[in-house]
C-alpha cells in the first residue's frame, strides 16, 4: 500500500443507541480504522486521525472485494470543496468487516460516517480506490 504524500484528516462518527454498549461501538470503529483518537459521549462516538494509514483496512477491503466503483461513486457524489464522505455498516464493522452503505438506513443500528478532509481530496479518493502497488 503506497500512501501518497497528501495531508488528510479522517473523521468517523456514529450514534450510540441506548441499547448499545459504547465499548462495542468503539470496537466496531477500531476494527476498521487503525491508530485513531477516540472520543465517546453519552450519545455518540467520534474518532480522528491525520494519517491515511488509518484507512488501511478500508483500502484493503475496497481492493480485495472489487468494490472500487461503488466507493468511487459514493465519494464523488458526496464531494464538497475539500472533503468527501461515505457510510459503513456498524454491525459489519463490529464483525471486523467493511461494508459500504449507500444510505444511512442500510445500517439498522445507524451507520459509521467516514469523512475525509484534504486540500487535495481527489488524490485521496484516487489512492483509496486504486490498485495495490
Amino acid at each position: 500500500m503506497k500512501i501518497p504524500d497528501v495531508l488528510c484528516t479522517i473523521d468517523a462518527y456514529c450514534y450510540i443507541n441506548p441499547s448499545e454498549d459504547p465499548k462495542k461501538v468503539e470496537q466496531a470503529i477500531t476494527n476498521i480504522l487503525v491508530d485513531v483518537d477516540v472520543k465517546i459521549t453519552n450519545e455518540s462516538l467520534r474518532v480522528t486521525s491525520t494519517s491515511l494509514e488509518s484507512l488501511q483496512k478500508i483500502y484493503e477491503a475496497i481492493n480485495s472485494h472489487h468494490s472500487k466503483n461503488a466507493y468511487r461513486r459514493q465519494l464523488n457524489q458526496n464531494i464538497s470543496d475539500e472533503s468527501s464522505w461515505f457510510y459503513l455498516n456498524k454491525q459489519a464493522a463490529f464483525a471486523n468487516s467493511v461494508a459500504l452503505c449507500s444510505e444511512s438506513e442500510e445500517s439498522p443500528l445507524g451507520p459509521i460516517k467516514i469523512v475525509l478532509n484534504s486540500k487535495n481530496i481527489q488524490a485521496v479518493i484516487e489512492w483509496l480506490i486504486s490498485n495495490r502497488e
